[in-house]
């Protein structure tokens, strides 16, 4: 056999589904084969059962690529060489994910990938016709996994009017979301939360498929509705009842945002979440705490850089709303202006010191590491600060308001 039409008489057969094809497939190459979506979900398999590796017994029953077996394949090379190539591309073993020997073939339409078909090769090498059948193959694959394609984004597109409603609380009643939600086959029942994904760019089609790519393969938590709006992707969170939610979500953020700079080279990309409800009616206040968020962390990037979750924003949940008593009140903190300006006619740092002392919990040992001093040198500067700016720091009262007045001018500078 030489060209392709002489390949596609092995697959002349007609196939309803792509359960048949992977078999012919599987005969043909003499290997286990598996046809999955280009997220990793298992869509058929051949039935060769001998000699199956670990990884494809787990991808079996899970019907799902595990995590560390993708993982894996990124930090081998091997998933970038299949999304930028339609070519067959060598797997070798990966030992410690259970991962035999491999040959893999992403199927695409056009530059868009929408599969892979997978054939554990063992010890057994594909001369080139194989490889050539094996490439012919996924133009077969194509077509089926097209429809599954279009099926699926038209369920997206049916929900996401009632995801926003969800959003937005113009849908508040149990039964009306109960309703609606078996409707689109969504389950809205357990522990719930938004996660939002904030990119500080323009959202391309690449960055807008790797998003969607991740929120698959990231197996922590089960993402029930996902959109794009603007520069900000947002997601309904279902999380099981065991386990730390916060933790969960906190890992999920972290790892999304590390894997999403990586394999795409871009920067600045942040997330968060809102509170942890278990009735889908308050999906609305997740998602204005998870703006929130989001609008703090960008006020104050330093100090709220590992701070993901609304309920670890502590005080800087209240910060604008104690700025806006402040701004119509005309307030000015009279400790801190006698601060201010001791250290404009003396050239001095009183106030900075003042508010790295706070912010280290009044540990004196802390604060001198921090702003390269000793100790004593901390301790004279604290006895003048309690001099100059009349205040006693025994007192949690004058320390609390000192704290938050301080976090408050960096708003107010801000606004200036």
């Amino acid at each position: 056999m030489s060209n392709s039409s002489d390949y596609k008489e092995l697959f002349k057969d007609n196939f309803d589904s792509l359960e048949g094809l992977a078999d012919r497939i599987g005969e043909i190459l003499d290997c286990p084969i598996t046809i999955e979506d280009s997220n990793h979900r298992i869509i058929s398999y051949s039935t060769h059962e001998k000699n199956v590796d670990d990884a494809r017994i787990a991808t079996i029953i899970r019907r799902k690529v595990p995590e560390k077996v993708i993982n894996s394949l990124w930090k081998n090379g091997v998933m970038g060489k299949l999304f930028e190539s339609d070519d067959p591309v060598i797997v070798p073993a990966i030992e410690k994910v259970g991962l035999g020997n491999r040959i893999a073939v992403s199927v695409r339409k056009n530059n868009e990938v929408l599969g892979f078909i997978w054939a554990q090769t063992d010890n057994k090498t594909l001369g080139e016709e194989k490889i050539n059948l094996l490439k012919e193959a996924a133009s077969l694959v194509t077509k089926q996994l097209l429809k599954l394609q279009i099926k699926k984004r038209k369920a997206e597109e049916s929900y996401q009017e009632f995801f926003w409603k969800l959003l937005t609380g113009h849908v508040q009643q149990k039964s009306i979301i109960g309703r609606q939600a078996r409707q689109f086959g969504l389950q809205l029942d357990g522990r719930l939360a938004i996660v939002m994904i904030e990119y500080d760019c323009e959202i391309t089609q690449t960055i807008e498929k790797h998003s969607y790519y991740l929120t698959e393969t990231l197996q922590l938590v089960q993402i029930v509705c996902r959109v794009f709006d603007q520069n900000q992707l947002i997601l309904l969170i279902r999380l099981g009842k065991e386990g730390n939610a916060i933790n969960v979500l906190n890992e999920f953020i972290q790892n999304f945002t590390h894997k999403i700079s990586e394999r795409l080279q871009i920067s600045n990309v942040t997330g968060s979440f809102g509170n942890i409800y278990n009735s889908p009616q308050y999906m609305k206040d997740s998602y204005t705490q998870a703006l929130k968020v989001l609008e703090v962390k960008e006020q104050f990037p330093q100090e709220l850089q590992n701070i993901f979750s609304y309920q670890e924003l502590g005080i800087y949940q209240f910060l604008d709303e104690l700025y806006q008593i402040r701004t119509r009140e005309h307030y000015l903190n009279y400790s801190i202006e006698k601060l201010k300006e001791y250290d404009r006619l003396h050239h001095s740092e009183l106030l900075a010191t003042l508010k790295v002392y706070l912010e280290c919990d009044s540990n004196v040992h802390r604060a001198a590491k921090l702003i390269h001093v000793h100790t004593n040198t901390l301790n004279y500067r604290l006895k003048r600060i309690v001099d100059i700016a009349e205040i006693d720091l025994k007192d949690p009262n004058q320390k609390i308001t000192l704290y938050l007045d301080l976090k408050l001018e960096n708003i107010r500078r801000d606004d200036m």
